[in-house]
């Protein structure tokens, strides 16, 4: 299968990889591209740190965080890129927001004060959560991820001549852009034919709304569960 990935770098040649591990043919066109902002870092002692994302893991690196302060990852592979950014105490959750909340409630004591290296488009958790639990939450907005102008040319090519079969969807901002700029394109049409596989049933609302089949939405928000769904070339 020819298979867009959408998703942002450095993930989606990670993803890449895989899909051509598995036999497929990625297709990576990211919608978009994600920028430090240059915002400083929040002053101060910290307990712990919160990672939601590849993006955050990458801006610890230089951050000049102490450390001995615990790295709490949403997941598995955020966990890794903390690690491969020089990261010696990481703890990883079971892949979202609330199981992450759960973690450093079992680790951390009722006021401690949590870094959250987020984007500028973020949701509310876990940082709801640990609010509401006694914990001091800040927000660093390390980085923030803009859209791409137009449809990659690549993939719009692939529309047109139906070569591509399916698209997967990390997040329901990159959902949302990946139709917005089909619609944009006139390719509205055949985007709609396309097979979309959405990581959870969050990332699929965008498609939902419009109208469209969401064909595959994985059982927890991993890529593993996401890339499982897949057909397996003969």
């Amino acid at each position: 299968m020819r298979i867009w990935v959408a998703r942002p770098e450095p993930g989606a040649a990670r993803t890449a990889e895989r899909l051509r591990a598995l036999g497929h043919r990625p297709l990576v066109a990211p919608v978009l591209v994600v920028m430090a902002t240059e915002a400083p870092r929040p002053s101060g002692a910290f307990d712990g740190v919160l990672i939601t994302s590849g993006q955050s893991a990458g801006m610890l690196a230089g951050s000049g965080l102490a450390a001995d302060v615990p790295v709490f990852a949403v997941g598995g592979r955020t966990a890794d890129a903390a690690r491969a950014a020089g990261i010696a105490r990481v703890i990883a959750a079971e892949g979202d927001a609330e199981a992450l909340a759960r973690r450093v409630q079992a680790s951390l004591p009722t006021g401690a004060s949590l870094l959250h290296i987020a984007g500028a488009d973020r949701k509310a958790e876990p940082g709801a959560s640990l609010g509401a639990a006694g914990y001091r939450v800040i927000v660093w907005e390390a980085y923030a991820a803009r859209p791409v102008d137009m449809l990659p040319l690549a993939v719009a090519e692939a529309l047109r001549d139906r070569s591509l079969a399916a698209a997967l969807h990390f997040s329901r901002r990159s959902t949302a852009t990946t139709l917005q700029l089909a619609q944009t394109a006139g390719l509205d049409g055949a985007f709609r034919m396309v097979e979309h596989y959405c990581l959870s049933a969050d990332v699929a609302v965008p498609l939902v709304e419009a109208g469209l089949v969401a064909h595959f939405v994985a059982a927890r928000p991993s890529e593993e569960a996401l890339l499982a769904g897949l057909p397996h070339p003969a």
